[in-house]
């Protein structure tokens, strides 16, 4: 019988999946602690679970996290994992200590179909949706790494460890790494419950960030089922020069991507939207788009997130200068949007916002053939 990997389940589908072995519910809730609060991969270590289920998940079920291929450090901080998800795939995730917080980023597909101009893992393609197990799993993995490596813990909202659980280290989680997590619902959502769940991570929903370019039915979807905290990929105040940044846009063009963001604040944990905001120099930087993004904006609770641009192979954008960047955020604050200004971090080892392309392999060629086809300019 082919081994069930258990990071695949939430709470009702391993319930649903132990039911099926004739165990009753709360050996779910004993299962998945071990999983999650403990890190656990070996059954036999699951003293307090009972000798026959132990057995019978020996026989039939696994817990499998995405193979590490490589390991980064930066020199401030930050760490990047390359995992193998097969047929010569790999994605990354990325830890990023702060002095009040230590954030995961997680990725969702293996590349992106999205294909925003600025981004390195759009450049490469799309090749596949992540499994639960491989969205879930770089949580785990990551959790069990930087406790076996001494990372100091941080205090976390929600849920509370087992007895005798080691302390968590991640205090958030971010979907913002490789793809478009909105495009891979099926297998988020269930990775979310578990994110949420006393019994697995117990981060709460102001904690875990779903990041999308804008997915607006999906949007609507995420407030019924899931509302986290949402950041949306914005990077321009007019349909005209985001269609040609972030095609997407062309399907769900700006008017209805803020009116789903409205919709998403009566269901948010949070009572704002967070923008994101790529500065590209000569593109969409200018003192005229600051004062268009406030207008577009206006009546919406939300928050800027200006992001530097980090350059890679095939690029034909340049990074903001510095000034430009205080410039533009001090025409935003000034209009009552509070700014901030993401500070670039892991840019030695490529774990930079928009580096996340590692050494993936693009298995549909879409990366040759957008390399020999030179890209239209934009026009600001």
């Amino acid at each position: 019988m082919a081994d069930v990997n258990l990071l695949n389940f939430d709470r009702d589908s391993l319930n649903a999946w132990l039911g099926a072995l004739g165990e009753k519910p709360f050996r779910a809730r004993q299962v998945l602690r071990w999983i999650h609060h403990r890190g656990a991969d070996d059954f036999e270590a699951m003293s307090d679970v009972a000798r026959s289920l132990r057995e019978k998940l020996g026989a039939t079920a696994c817990i499998r996290a995405a193979p590490v291929l490589r390991r980064g450090c930066s020199a401030d901080g930050t760490r990047k994992w390359l995992l193998d998800v097969g047929q010569g795939e790999a994605v990354e995730a990325v830890y990023i200590p702060e002095p009040d917080r230590a954030t995961l980023c997680i990725s969702t597909q293996a590349g992106c179909a999205v294909n925003c101009r600025f981004c390195a893992t759009g450049r490469q393609g799309f090749s596949r949706n992540l499994t639960t197990a491989e969205i879930i799993g770089q949580l785990w993995m990551a959790e069990r790494e930087l406790r076996a490596s001494a990372v100091g813990p941080v205090g976390r909202e929600g849920g509370s460890a087992a007895a005798g659980s080691p302390s968590r280290v991640i205090s958030n989680v971010v979907l913002m790494g490789m793809g478009e997590p909105l495009q891979n619902y099926d297998a988020v959502l269930p990775a979310l419950r578990l994110m949420l769940d006393d019994d697995a991570y117990g981060l709460s929903r102001r904690r875990v960030t779903v990041s999308t370019s804008g997915m607006v039915p999906m949007i609507d979807k995420l407030a019924r089922d899931c509302p986290v905290a949402l950041a949306v990929s914005l990077h321009a105040a007019n349909d005209a020069l985001r269609n040609e940044l972030v095609p997407l846009n062309r399907k769900y063009p700006l008017a209805e991507l803020l009116a789903a963001c409205k919709r998403y604040l009566r269901h948010a944990p949070r009572d704002f939207i967070t923008f994101e905001y790529i500065m590209l120099a000569g593109i969409n930087d200018s003192d005229k788009q600051a004062r268009e993004l406030l207008r577009r904006v206006e009546g919406l609770a939300c928050k800027l997130n200006l992001i530097p641009f980090n350059s890679f192979p095939g690029s034909d954008f340049r990074r903001s200068d510095a000034q430009r960047v205080r410039d533009f955020a001090a025409i935003t604050t000034e209009g009552g949007i509070v700014t901030t200004v993401r500070r670039t971090r892991g840019e030695d080892i490529d774990a930079a916002c928009g580096q996340l392309a590692g050494s993936v392999r693009d298995r549909t060629d879409v990366a040759a053939r957008r390399a020999s086809i030179p890209l239209a300019p934009i026009s600001a």
